[in-house]
């Protein structure tokens, strides 16, 4: 099987609630799974118990401010790229966070497709490395576009689905815990218990019948998918 990204998981900061809420429903329509919080403590306690592959980094915020966040996401993590987005316009605040270790910077206000071009530029730049493509046996999961083959068929899956298919394929002969795969696909803020992900495999196994592939359930383990 090829190798490629995993869905992205993005931890993004914002203390205005509406403009979180918009970017937020943004970025999960283009299929991440976003992790949002409101200050600065609660930010830096996010990404000391997370994995990122992206940071999206107000700078005014309460309990501790953006740039000390920013010091302290450097102090642990030099590798996920930190997209500062501010209304603080001056260059001398604009130095200062690109000095603190941020990869790029949007100012206040801004248009959500430059923010989703920004994002993608920043995921890809971390990313360069991967394949787009999941392969197994006769199934394809195209990670850019988001798309699942079979035998050249094309497989429209719901986001979640696709989330749960693309970590069994990443993880392919091995068992994914349920507890994994609900990471996997779900952000903080999802209200939803574990046991979700039985439905998931449920709904990946009507869909890949007719596929040389198959999920087999390893009880209080977990699930693993693999060619017969």
């Amino acid at each position: 099987m090829e190798w490629a990204r995993r869905t992205m998981r993005i931890l993004c900061v914002e203390d205005d609630v509406e403009l979180a809420d918009v970017i937020s429903a943004s970025l999960r329509l283009r299929g991440h799974v976003i992790d949002m919080v409101h200050d600065g403590e609660t930010a830096d306690a996010a990404h000391f118990s997370e994995n990122y592959s992206l940071v999206i980094l107000d700078l005014s915020l309460p309990k501790i401010d953006g740039l000390e966040v920013l010091r302290r996401i450097r102090d642990r993590d030099r590798q996920t790229p930190v997209l500062i987005m501010t209304a603080r316009a001056s260059i001398a605040d604009r130095v200062a966070g690109l000095d603190r270790g941020a990869d790029d910077y949007l100012a206040k206000p801004f248009a959500l497709e430059e923010l989703e071009a920004r994002v993608r530029a920043l995921l890809r730049r971390n990313t360069a490395a991967g394949e787009n493509t999941l392969t197994l046996g006769d199934v394809s999961l195209n990670l850019e576009g988001r798309r699942v083959d079979i035998c050249g068929n094309k497989l429209n899956l719901p986001r979640r689905e696709l989330g749960v298919l693309e970590l069994l394929m990443i993880e392919a002969g091995k068992v994914v815990s349920k507890e994994r795969l609900h990471e996997h696909v779900f952000g903080l803020d999802d209200e939803v218990g574990v046991n979700a992900i039985e439905i998931y495999i449920h709904r990946l196994r009507k869909r890949l019948s007719m596929a040389n592939i198959s999920i087999k359930t390893y009880r209080g383990l977990g699930y693993m998918i693999d060619e017969p």
